[in-house]
């Protein structure tokens, strides 16, 4: 994937801690998979089974461990799109059948491993689609049992965060501050969302590590700035008082957030379109190091999306010609 989207960056540094993503097992994960699942043997697996095509409304993780006394792995799904789909499942099977088939036929396995799915939605809509293959498929609970057998199905566990309440909401700070923003995202305003973060910094308080807590801070403010709904500047006013009565550490962090944007030129965009800003900046680093920007450079640019302009700003320095930059970016 040539550009992260904000969703994609904060699922996968939430979950690549291995504590989070053990603890969010040992959490939500039926009980009869839990007793044969050996958590303490959890480790990320770095590939990605995910295509071009689906990077924006997907992202993926896979953990490995001793499952039934074997190897077998677990497979995150993320879905960012705010709204349901019922092709989900064929995603699904198909990342599945990536992973058999480099152990079958890439690692010359005689027997493939376990694999067990879940999905993991965070939309405004509540999760109603069914939660196995054999919902997609026509008529299948008329299928004689001779056809059921030779038509393949399988069950996915569906965690629809859209649902969750407060009390639903379990694991370390790290995990319940990121299950509470994954949550709200979608479904709160402006202003409902600034408890979202004011529960954030107090969860950050508590932690013992400050050095921790401020690290994992900055990246839920990133993630809130970026993908959340746009504060106005009051709002960000108030957000900042909060923090700082409740988590003053984070409102340093949140402080230097919010210079960084204005010097970005994003202040208009937290209250007037965030994109749009962000095209200005662009427009103006980019033409100040390669000079006059073409027409067609101006309307690729002017379609980017928020993720896409912001690695531009932050990395244009590193290209010596604008068409290496394009080959990127556009």
């Amino acid at each position: 994937m040539k550009i992260q989207n904000p969703h994609d960056k904060f699922f996968k540094e939430t979950f690549s801690n291995v504590e989070v993503a053990r603890g969010f097992m040992q959490n939500y994960l039926p009980e009869a998979v839990l007793n044969i699942v050996d958590l303490q043997t959890l480790e990320i697996q770095k590939d990605s089974y995910i295509d071009e095509t689906m990077q924006e409304v997907f992202s993926d993780m896979l953990f490995q461990a001793r499952i039934n006394n074997r190897e077998g792995y677990l497979y995150f799904l993320f879905e960012h799109k705010s709204y349901t789909s019922r092709t989900v499942v064929l995603q699904l099977l198909n990342y599945m059948v990536k992973i058999w088939e480099q152990k079958a036929i890439k690692e010359n396995k005689k027997q493939i491993p376990v694999i067990i799915p879940l999905l993991i939605y965070h939309g405004k809509d509540k999760w109603e689609i069914g939660d196995t293959l054999a919902d997609l498929i026509t008529d299948y609970d008329d299928l004689p049992e001779n056809v059921k057998e030779m038509t393949p199905n399988f069950r996915y566990q569906i965690y629809d965060l859209s649902q969750f309440t407060d009390e639903d909401i379990r694991g370390n700070a790290q995990l319940t501050i990121a299950l509470s923003i994954f949550r709200d995202v979608f479904k709160k305003n402006s202003q409902e969302f600034l408890e979202t973060i004011i529960r954030a910094a107090r969860a950050m308080n508590e932690l013992e590590e400050k050095e921790t807590g401020i690290q994992i801070f900055e990246t839920c403010m990133r993630y809130i700035f970026n993908a959340g709904p746009q504060l106005s500047k009051d709002q960000l006013n108030t957000v900042l008082k909060q923090i700082e009565q409740t988590y003053p550490e984070g409102s340093e962090v949140t402080m230097t957030l919010a210079e960084v944007l204005r010097n970005e030129g994003i202040e208009e965009g937290l209250e007037k379109g965030e994109t749009r800003a962000l095209t200005k900046m662009a427009v103006k680093v980019l033409t100040k190091k390669f000079g006059t920007l073409s027409k067609k450079d101006l309307v690729n640019i002017e379609n980017l999306n928020t993720a896409s302009l912001e690695l531009i700003i932050e990395e244009f320095w590193q290209y010596d010609t604008l068409e290496a930059l394009k080959q990127k970016y556009f």
